[in-house]
């Protein structure tokens, strides 16, 4: 062999090994918020993950994105997607780990905590393909507004098998369903929609529409039906819109275009006319938004769950690199910046699990008032700062894989994949500014700032700088009478929550470097700037990926 063509000092891939096993942050935070857990089914699909026959699949699916085909070979309308055969083996495990509808059927005492936790781990491996299942699972409760439907289409959004055909729901074990909210003209001011929807009858799923008009987002068209939204005589109301009609005919769905997205390349997001396309009022007549909220609350959950998981993948990726990597005479993880920069990141990706999972947990205990309040109250706080700190978390971790994480092949190729999809979480399901508003309105509720208090209390006097924090938040919350610094507040309820959960979930290294530098701060303004008297070696160790 030709010397020049040795090649040395380059880190082998990150690969057959358990996500979930080695995810040590993630496995203690369920231990917190769902005690009673059995954690086995997890730890498979942790195994199945990290294999490299999975990673190869999420290689090829995004690397070969979906066709459109508006028409066939004789000229006949079709409106199909067409995807690469790797893309529906990523569909059939999503799936088959019950990452969609199930946890609205299972009996599992924490069922959202489980699929939440199945949900991150599932993002390290490949996030777009989870975009049909994140609407799957929201859809499931808004759905709930017309019983009729729901006793046909509930079971089986909620099992495990996954069929890629488009025929009638009677003839397929598994559905999946998608929407259409916003418009060209409108984006997240789903009010100035102008699609309308016109009275056709009534039958066995209630009152049918025909609907016409047109969605600048429409995910994912390949689903086998969908929540929209369209104007009617008493306002904006919501459908559901079929793929296949009940007597076995084509919905007149008209698919425009792909669109060419920064990253999320393995999944269709369309544009879509419709043309007198039938669909089924959901709900009342006029309520179409409080309808729809209800689902957006479960996407913005799962917006949350994917940037953790996102930020746990970016972080094992540079930890896997570094522990492989020398320069200057040691291993990059050896090098004292270096160590900064990986404890630092791994702080915040910890912070992020943590407070993702707890907001689950809310969700699986829906009558009980404390945690209802902190549903409403943590959804856009862990929505905003979450997936606002993903882009910059990214950005990190690659630096830390220099060249060979900025480019596109290999095993650490799945860095640049990962940085292009950090944005989409962050805009999805509302933007830093909605998500900011929304909070103002949670706070209005009286017992949304009772909640708060009480899930500080927790906390209280383990760090001086979390007490500060905890005992300005509610003055600060009464006397916010304008929007001006909303974003502010959000960001600093998070820090607060994140900090109380960490003192019950982490070691005392981690809480103690998480306060000093978010909450005292003894931090820089960029990653890797904690302080000197920081533990790193346990930081760094408990973060390890293998």
């Amino acid at each position: 062999m030709n010397p020049t063509h040795e090649v040395f000092n380059q880190p082998a891939a990150l690969s057959d090994y358990n996500l979930f096993d080695t995810n040590r942050p993630l496995r203690d935070a369920l231990k917190f918020n769902a005690p009673a857990l059995d954690t086995a089914e997890l730890s498979r699909l942790g195994a199945a993950l990290g294999s490299t026959a999975m990673q190869t699949h999420a290689r090829l699916a995004n690397v070969h994105g979906p066709v459109l085909h508006s028409h066939d070979r004789f000229g006949r309308r079709v409106d199909q997607v067409e995807f690469h055969p790797s893309y529906h083996e990523l569909m059939k495990l999503a799936t088959g780990s019950g990452l969609h509808g199930s946890p609205w059927s299972d009996e599992n005492p924490s069922p959202h905590v489980r699929r939440a936790a199945g949900f991150m781990l599932f993002t390290e491996l490949e996030p777009s393909t989870l975009c049909p299942i994140s609407m799957s699972y929201a859809a499931t409760p808004a759905l709930r507004g017309n019983t009729a439907i729901y006793a046909d289409w509930g079971p089986k959004l909620a099992s495990r098998a996954y069929d890629p055909e488009l025929k009638h729901w009677q003839a397929k074990p598994g559905l999946t369903m998608g929407m259409g909210m916003t418009e060209k003209q409108g984006g997240s001011d789903v009010r100035a929609n102008t699609t309308r929807a016109e009275p056709a009858g009534r039958d066995g799923w209630g009152e049918r529409y025909a609907i016409t008009g047109h969605k600048w987002f429409f995910s994912a068209p390949m689903c086998d039906a969908f929540l929209v939204l369209a104007q009617t005589k008493s306002g904006l109301s919501c459908f559901f819109l079929p793929r296949v009609l009940p007597d076995g005919g084509l919905n007149a769905i008209r698919i425009q275009r792909l669109k060419d997205k920064l990253g999320n390349k393995a999944n269709a997001s369309s544009e879509v006319e419709f043309e007198n396309a039938q669909a089924w009022l959901v709900g009342d007549e006029g309520r179409g938004i409080p309808q729809i909220l209800e689902m957006g609350t479960m996407t913005r959950l799962d917006c949350a769950l994917g940037t953790s998981g996102l930020m746990r993948q970016a972080l094992a990726l540079a930890l896997n690199h570094t522990s492989q990597r020398k320069a200057f005479g040691k291993l990059l993880i050896d090098q004292p910046l270096m160590r900064n920069v990986l404890a630092d990141l791994a702080l915040e990706s910890e912070a992020a699990t943590a407070l993702a999972i707890r907001l689950a947990r809310a969700f699986d205990r829906p009558g009980d008032a404390h945690e209802a309040a902190m549903a409403r109250l943590l959804t856009p706080v862990a929505k905003f700062w979450i997936c606002k700190r993903g882009s910059h978390f990214a950005q990190e971790a690659m630096e830390c894989l220099g060249g060979n994480g900025y480019v596109e092949e290999g095993g650490e190729g799945v860095m640049a994949r990962v940085y292009r999809e950090m944005p989409l979480n962050s805009i999805w399901e509302g933007a830093g500014n909605i998500m900011a508003l929304d909070l103002l309105r949670a706070l209005r509720k009286a017992d949304a700032v009772v909640a708060l208090a009480q899930e500080l209390a927790a906390a209280k006097g383990a760090h001086p700088a979390l007490d500060r924090l905890a005992a300005a938040l509610p003055t600060r919350i009464e006397e916010m009478a304008t929007e001006i610094e909303a974003r502010r507040l959000a960001q600093d309820v998070a820090l607060a929550v994140q900090a109380a959960l960490l003192l019950q979930t982490a070691p005392a290294a981690v809480f103690s470097a998480f306060c000093d530098s978010r909450l005292a701060g003894n931090w820089g303004q960029s990653f890797g700037t904690l302080g000197a008297g920081a533990d790193f070696d346990s930081i760094i160790t408990r973060a390890m990926p293998r």
